[in-house]
């Protein structure tokens, strides 16, 4: 059955475990990196690094806020980056979990066209000429467990289970959410398997947390 999460950033400490846990069952190197003025690091997704919690200081109703955002691969319902390849065995969508992957296969891709293509910016190239991004932890999901992120995840800011369970969970957090937050939202919940949760508007976290485009993706 289609796969999803629900990333509630309202419970989100910026704690980082997930982002540790992506490191470690992926056996992905740590980022070589230096202090850029703030304290998210690093300061993107690489090719290594495919969970990034974006920590923004953000003035709201006169007051200072941490607004953090536990960013990843959305694993969209349409994935653009995936109708752009038209090669799926560079790229395909698992029929079970509904988790986008990419392949060794991608070396032969144009990088810059399917990092362009993605409405979150989310892939990025080796130098090697790979593509890389979060895969969902399709081997743990296939297998009867959690993705790394969410199984370490101390607030329950991470949530992962069947597709329409995960957006009736953020539909009622929503509700109670907004009774604190009035311009609480869910970004692209109809186009999108990771549904965020945010307090305020997306931009604030980051340019790319809401899709500029997603009715147009949807529409192909």
């Amino acid at each position: 059955m289609s796969k999803g999460f629900f990333i509630d950033t309202t419970r989100c400490i910026a704690c980082k475990a997930c982002q540790v846990a992506c490191k470690n069952w992926n056996r992905l190197p740590a980022e070589q990196t230096k202090n850029q003025g703030d304290l998210q690091n690093p300061p993107d997704f690489t090719f290594t690094t495919y969970k990034l919690v974006r920590m923004n200081e953000e003035i709201v109703d006169d007051k200072v806020n941490w607004l953090f955002f536990p960013d990843q691969c959305r694993h969209c319902l349409i994935p653009p980056c995936l109708l752009w390849a038209q090669n799926t065995e560079a790229i395909y969508q698992d029929e079970n979990t509904g988790a986008v992957v990419y392949t060794a296969k991608t070396q032969g891709l144009k990088a810059e066209d399917i990092i362009g293509v993605c409405p979150y910016d989310v892939p990025r190239r080796g130098k090697d000429g790979f593509l890389a991004k979060c895969t969902m932890c399709n081997d743990r999901v296939k297998n009867g467990m959690e993705p790394a992120c969410v199984k370490t995840c101390p607030t329950g800011t991470l949530n992962f289970g069947d597709l329409e369970e995960m957006r009736q969970m953020a539909d009622e957090r929503l509700k109670k959410v907004k009774l604190t937050y009035p311009d609480a939202r869910l970004l692209d919940s109809d186009d999108v398997r990771v549904i965020f949760l945010t307090a305020f508007a997306p931009e604030k976290y980051h340019t790319h947390a809401a899709a500029f485009d997603a009715q147009h993706w949807k529409a192909r």
